[in-house]
């Protein structure tokens, strides 16, 4: 294999690096080795939460394989912080900042030592946005593993999954089911390891990198248990090393056209609000131009297919055995909806690799509907603006008998004090709750409010309760909800200025998000408003409040200046 110019520079024959080899002889490396080029293997194995806990298995298979193909892999590790786990809590306040330590994390590894190529391995939601930005800011040959899916849970043959367990809160408190169920779902809602097994933030993201070319296709929806995922993560490390070889990098495969095939398979597949979020972020660290409106082109454009929780009966697994991203990906292609000649990490062009898959969806499933008869005709995640957004804010629109509500505004300024409200049953029919203070900035880290929403749900609201925030929504949230306002209340984005009682509209074939007041009165309520106090003056927190951007643009913290 050739000499790579970043491993010379690190490891290169001659005096002067003596001391680079003498340090990496106690590591394990022998004189043959320093020939060799090094491949980082970013492991995001914890025994934490379920997403990540199967990883170190994956990470085993990987790392063999890439020293059976003669290069020289180096694992490291990087923080993950999971959602299901701190929602409702301080704690969830690092989900989003996660994302941003992740991809710090991975490329100070990378960078610092100069690697030749790196494969991540992730499981949680905020592992597969965080690995991507490092790899497109780092520019060296890189590949993601995911760590699987979960295999859905069973109570009296109900399907469940970690959504779950949060709607059954709302059930529960609202006396619509017994105490034996509520504990039955919470102990059977999650039983192996793997992410979240509907089409959540997790699944989307990791589905999408199949369709973004970074990721193999066919590999993303498997339970994390099997042996078939174990064999992936060989695979894709012997993928890598034909791409450190031909010197394949992120930016020749991350472009505007592979994004629009990413977002063109969350479409079709009913995936979480939060890749909008990312994928701004993924665009900005790959150095291609792409903005919110995008997603709504994207969106009119293609069709929802996919019949996959939190609106549809099936899970990942269920997506996986119908024929998965692949089958998905070439239906969009036969109909000119996604780009074949986008370059993948396999080296071959996206066109090529689905070359042997069918056109047309199996006849014996329901998981993937064929074109000509999809769930909806345009895709669930629109983009809306209004006085209350003028930057934009993303609403989830699948699954809804009725995508609009014009009803009086019911104000919290943090989501803990909305979740008091809903238990205690203050919320009513028509009512539109505006959760702010929550944004970027504000949060600070855009809490998901998958608490609240999933109560609304439990205590049979879900339909006829409006939700506004400039926070975040879990993957797992439907219902009239409208997530990422902004400008956010902390910089004093009009949501700053509701007052109870307000009317606002919510109209998502209008594309529209409005508070139904005068412009004179909202004009004299912005003179009286004063920003409030950072709720953190030190730490991780503090200096995410100061560098992260808003909502619109991905709530980076890298931002050019």
């Amino acid at each position: 294999m050739a000499t790579y110019n970043r491993r010379s520079k690190l490891i290169t024959q001659g005096v002067a690096r003596s001391p680079n080899r003498a340090m990496l002889r106690a590591v394990g490396f022998g004189d043959a080795d320093f020939e060799k080029p090094i491949i980082g293997v970013a492991n995001g194995y914890s025994t934490m939460n379920p997403c990540n806990a199967g990883i170190q298995a994956l990470v085993d298979r990987a790392m063999a394989a890439l020293e059976q193909a003669g290069v020289k892999p180096q694992v490291f590790g990087f923080p993950t912080v999971t959602d299901g786990i701190g929602m409702g809590t301080e704690g969830m306040k690092y989900s989003l900042v996660s994302r941003e330590v992740i991809a710090d994390s991975i490329e100070t590894a990378v960078n610092g030592q100069l690697m030749d190529g790196v494969l991540c391995a992730g499981g949680c939601d905020k592992n597969m946005p965080g690995s991507m930005m490092a790899m497109a800011r780092i520019n060296v040959p890189g590949i993601f593993v995911y760590a699987g899916t979960i295999r859905p849970g069973f109570w009296k043959g109900q399907k469940l999954t970690i959504v779950s367990p949060f709607e059954a809160v709302g059930a529960f408190t609202a006396g619509k089911m017994s105490r034996e169920d509520f504990e039955g779902i919470e102990k059977n809602a999650c039983p192996s390891v793997g992410a979240c097994g509907g089409q959540y933030t997790a699944n989307t993201m990791s589905s999408s990198f199949e369709a973004l070319g970074m990721s193999l296709l066919g590999s993303s929806q498997l339970a994390a248990p099997d042996t078939a995922k174990a064999d992936s993560a060989a695979e894709s490390a012997r993928v890598l090393v034909e791409a450190v070889k031909n010197d394949l990098k992120p930016r020749d495969i991350i472009t505007r056209k592979s994004i629009e095939n990413a977002i063109a398979l969350v479409m079709a597949t009913g995936g979480s609000t939060n890749a909008v979020l990312h994928y701004l972020a993924i665009a900005s660290a790959a150095g291609v131009k792409w903005a919110i409106d995008d997603f709504e082109r994207v969106r009119r454009r293609v069709p929802l297919v996919c019949n996959l929780k939190p609106f549809g009966p099936y899970v990942a697994t269920d997506f996986h055995a119908a024929g998965g991203v692949p089958q998905v990906m070439k239906m969009l292609l036969e109909a000119g909806l996604v780009h074949g000649e986008c370059m993948t990490i396999t080296g071959r062009t996206l066109a090529d690799e689905l070359q042997d898959v069918p056109v047309k969806p199996r006849a014996d499933q329901d998981v993937i509907r064929p074109l000509d008869k999809p769930l909806h005709p345009q895709g669930h995640l629109a983009i809306l603006k209004g006085n209350l957004a003028t930057e934009g804010c993303v609403a989830k629109i699948a699954g809804l008998k009725s995508t609009s509500i014009t009803g009086p505004a019911r104000v919290f300024d943090s989501e803990n004090d909305c979740m008091k409200a809903i238990l205690a049953k203050r919320i009513r029919p028509g009512d539109v709750i505006v959760i702010r203070y929550e944004g970027p900035k504000g949060g600070p880290g855009m809490q998901e409010m998958l608490a609240p929403t999933s109560a609304l749900i439990g205590q049979g609201l879900g339909e006829s309760v409006g939700l506004l925030t400039d926070g975040r929504f879990s993957g797992g949230t439907w219902g009239m909800v409208v997530g990422h306002v902004a400008p956010e209340a902390y910089v004093g984005g009009n949501i700053a200025l509701v007052k109870e009682g307000d009317t606002i509209t919510i109209d998502a074939k209008k594309r529209l998000v409005q508070l139904n007041i005068p412009a004179r009165e909202l004009a004299a309520r912005r003179k009286k408003w004063k920003p409030p106090k950072p709720r953190y003056a030190r730490g991780l927190l503090a200096k995410y409040m100061k560098l992260v951007s808003t909502a619109s643009r991905g709530a980076i913290t890298d931002s050019e200046a």
